[in-house]
């Protein structure tokens, strides 16, 4: 099973938590607490991943943490925040729509 890097920030008592994924630019998600926005993270990536296939687009290739941390431009929000591994189902992997 595929798995992207999520980045959730946590809001505390008076803000959402919110949750995005270097690997998809634009891909977000959230929720009131830290289990809802990991709860939902899920159906973001999948509803990503199917208007990329829509527009004949291939998913962008997941990298892992360390990865990442190296890359300048998410090792301070990877050391900011909490940082989880999104599942993603086969099946939002399909092939292309001709």
């Amino acid at each position: 099973m595929t798995h992207y890097v999520a980045i959730l920030e946590d809001g505390g008592d008076t803000k959402a938590t919110g949750v995005w994924f270097p690997d998809l630019p634009g891909c977000f998600s959230g929720g009131d607490t830290l289990d809802e926005a990991l709860a939902n993270a899920p159906d973001a990536i999948r509803v990503y991943l199917e208007s990329l296939n829509t527009e004949g687009l291939p998913p962008p290739a997941p990298r892992g943490l360390a990865a990442l941390k190296a890359d300048p431009a998410w090792a301070d929000d990877i050391a900011r925040h909490v940082v989880a591994l999104v599942p993603v189902l086969p099946s939002a992997f399909r092939p292309a729509a001709e």
